[in-house]
């Protein structure tokens, strides 16, 4: 079978090095290092992945992907026009309408919370905030019933739970004949407690019917439209589509107006930790630099001699590459194996570790996810692969030039 010359010499060099067990053993310390360095890198960026991915399902669990509302400080007129423009959208999976009211809650202890009014039946195909029930029912909250969802932390604030009953102050003013204008006031029942494991909805939203929102603000026109889309990255592409379309007495806003920074700062974050863990395979790298300068040393002889047969520095060059790129390749091939296998098994290692030694890393009491998510990215994988073979290539370049510049005279003088 034919094979290039630099291929069959290189690889012979690699199977024959128990003459200097030295040189063998800096080989095999080189592939360990740039697997552990890949493996380090994969399971890292498989980490950032899934709390980047968990942070987006919760936020944008309760937040919606687009949503359609009228001119500021104004509810959105011919709405039932609007909705029905935004579903004809092929990018528009649900829509619903929703009334939203900054209010102050009494109980036994009180606080300030966003009141939110939705309709239960259409509400689900906009949000999940159904299915993150932990007592109540979702369905109670029905025209006329004076019932309200509360989120865990702003229940635990006000000191209430299911049953009990909840004072709402809405800054409404209402003229009355004997004391001039006051603010609404209303009673409501907490029939059921949510957790989303964001702050900002847990200890800041209440959920009521939507007609009931509507008598509370004395209006008739819900305060927007919130839109679900078949690609949450496409949200800009889908808003101003909908923006020409509707007309300009409606506005379109995405979740990326609303948390684009903290996404951005997310995704700014995985590149510094990319670039540093880069920098890391560079070190193991030079594990491989040494070793292939102390083979260019030990085999002095056996170049001198394949250049007096007529082998070019060229060739020369290409058989010391060879070593330099099979113990790059070794070690990304393990590297990515044993990678990908942590990343998709390091929720449950993670747990077996908790369970063994009694440690929680993420304890439920301070953070809001209380598991270490892992999502493999195989994009993330192929680059991580990429650049580790980059950088084995180039490490390979200055000692298999140094063995292409070998004098045969001066390399066999001593022979």
């Amino acid at each position: 079978m034919f094979r290039p010359l630099e291929l069959y010499i290189g690889l012979r060099y690699t199977r024959a090095k128990r003459r200097n067990q030295f040189i063998s053993f800096i080989s095999t310390v080189s592939i360990v290092c740039i697997t552990v360095s890949v493996m380090a890198l994969i399971t890292v960026m498989s980490v950032m992945n899934g709390f980047d991915d968990q942070l987006r399902s919760r936020i944008l669990g309760a937040f919606s992907d687009a949503t359609v509302a009228g001119l500021p400080g104004e509810t959105v007129q011919n709405w039932q026009y609007a909705m029905k423009v935004a579903e004809a959208n092929p990018h528009v999976k649900g829509a619903a309408p929703y009334v939203e009211i900054q209010s102050f809650m009494q109980a036994q202890r009180s606080g300030g919370a966003i009141v939110r009014g939705i309709d239960p039946a259409q509400e689900p195909k906009v949000s999940d905030l159904n299915t993150h029930l932990i007592s109540g029912s979702f369905d109670s909250l029905t025209p006329r019933s004076w019932n309200i969802i509360l989120g865990k932390d702003l229940a635990l604030q006000l000191g209430v739970n299911v049953g009990d009953r909840v004072t709402l102050v809405v800054p409404v003013l209402r003229a009355t004949p004997m004391l001039g204008s006051l603010p609404v006031l209303r009673s409501f029942k907490v029939s059921g407690i949510f957790e989303m494991g964001m702050e900002e909805y847990d200890s800041g939203l209440g959920l009521i019917s939507m007609s009931d929102a509507e008598a509370l603000a004395g209006v008739h026109d819900p305060t927007g439209i919130r839109l679900k889309l078949d690609n949450k990255d496409n949200a800009d592409a889908v808003a101003r589509e909908l923006a020409n379309t509707l007309g300009q007495v409606y506005s379109v806003t995405t979740w990326m107006d609303s948390h684009s920074n903290f996404f951005s700062a997310i995704s700014m974050e995985k590149k510094v930790m990319f670039i540093i863990l880069s920098l890391i395979i560079l070190v193991a790298v030079i594990n491989l630099i040494s070793m292939l300068m102390m083979l260019v040393t030990d085999k002095q002889a056996d170049i001198a001699i394949l250049r007096t047969l007529g082998s070019t520095p060229r060739s020369i060059m290409g058989m010391f590459m060879v070593q330099g790129v099979l113990v790059g390749v070794v070690g990304i091939g393990f590297g990515v194996i044993f990678g990908s296998l942590l990343s998709w098994q390091l929720p449950v290692i993670v747990k077996w570790i908790e369970h063994v030694t009694g440690i929680v890393f993420l304890s439920p009491d301070i953070y809001y996810i209380s598991e270490v998510p892992s999502k493999l990215d195989w994009h993330d994988v192929t680059w991580v692969a990429v650049i580790t073979f980059a950088f084995s290539l180039l490490a390979t370049l200055y000692p298999a030039w140094r063995a292409s510049r070998t004098q045969p005279a001066q390399a066999l003088r001593y022979e």
